[in-house]
């Protein structure tokens, strides 16, 4: 291909065959995905929990960690909305607490598991060879460890800190990100105005910038939607299992496991959080779900 013939691919003129639109109507698809019945309830769903956890985080709650013992296993009522634990503890401050540590674990190790395999993915697929290898090599010896058993062993070797857990969380989630960006790559990087950027002498590192990266943009962030349900799910477990976020801090797996005594007497210690958890892995999914049909060109747009 001649450096004319590259340009004219890059500026949108004519070619030997049909030039490849890198984001066509992708914003108009962005706007679908959150006017779905999938989107909305996603939506609603998502802007309660950040509702909740924004009101932990300003101290518009009661303090999570405040006893009261002549206060304890009080029922949902006007003294506490989702009630008290044993020890005093107002629920509804902790259930939102919960949230707000919750949704930190997770945005922190998503955020660092995606930047750390979506680069290793790019580089892989981009530039294959004894990169794609290495990278193959490090995926298969975290993959051939169950995703909750390895953040677990993590978790317990290091000191327990809600820094620990999501480290432990970003580890197990890294070559997910990686196989997820690996794919999309290994095809984009024969598409025409990519190698038509080539061709005009930009070099690999500003070709995958301006054309690889941004192809990818709906598939990561669909990935990071549903990670982002993952390590709220994953932290929850380690919590109830003893290694989450300890305590003074609230955690939605910690109230969980400390309900299970007292579920005859005190059901509401048990079922609060729980629901917590599942509004805020489903909308998460129902927001991934939404992203997936809208920006996926098979879908047709549906």
């Amino acid at each position: 291909m001649s450096a004319q013939a590259g340009t004219d691919a890059l500026t949108g003129g004519s070619t030997d065959g049909p030039t490849p639109t890198p984001r066509p109507g992708r914003g108009h698809a962005w706007r679908r995905a959150f006017l779905t019945p999938a989107g909305v309830v996603g939506l609603v769903l998502m802007a309660l929990v950040l509702l909740l956890a924004g009101m932990a985080v300003t101290g518009l709650t009661a303090s999570p960690s405040a006893q009261d013992v002549g206060r304890s296993l009080l029922g949902p009522g006007a003294q506490g909305w989702f009630g008290t634990d044993q020890f005093g503890r107002d629920v509804f401050a902790r259930v939102a607490s919960g949230l707000a540590n919750s949704l930190r674990v997770a945005v922190v190790s998503v955020a660092v598991s995606g930047v750390v395999g979506i680069s290793l993915g790019v580089l892989a697929g981009y530039y294959r060879g004894w990169a794609d290898r290495l990278v193959g090599i490090v995926n298969n010896v975290l993959f051939a460890f169950p995703s909750l058993l390895l953040a677990l062993a993590l978790a317990a070797t290091l000191e327990r800190s809600w820094v620990t857990v999501s480290v432990a969380i970003a580890v197990v989630y890294v070559p997910i990100f990686a196989r997820v960006a690996r794919a999309p790559v290994l095809g984009l990087r024969e598409a025409e105005y990519v190698v038509a950027s080539d061709a005009i002498g930009r070099s690999r590192l500003s070709t995958l910038v301006r054309h690889v990266v941004p192809n990818m943009t709906g598939i990561l962030v669909v990935q990071t939607t549903l990670s982002l349900s993952w390590a709220i799910l994953t932290e929850a477990s380690l919590s109830f299992l003893g290694f989450g976020t300890p305590p003074p801090a609230a955690s939605l797996g910690g109230m969980v496991y400390e309900a299970q005594t007292l579920a005859v007497i005190a059901p509401w210690m048990l079922a609060f959080p729980g629901i917590a958890l599942v509004v805020v892995v489903v909308a998460l999914n129902l927001l991934g779900d939404a992203l997936r049909s809208a920006l996926d060109p098979r879908s047709g747009g549906r």
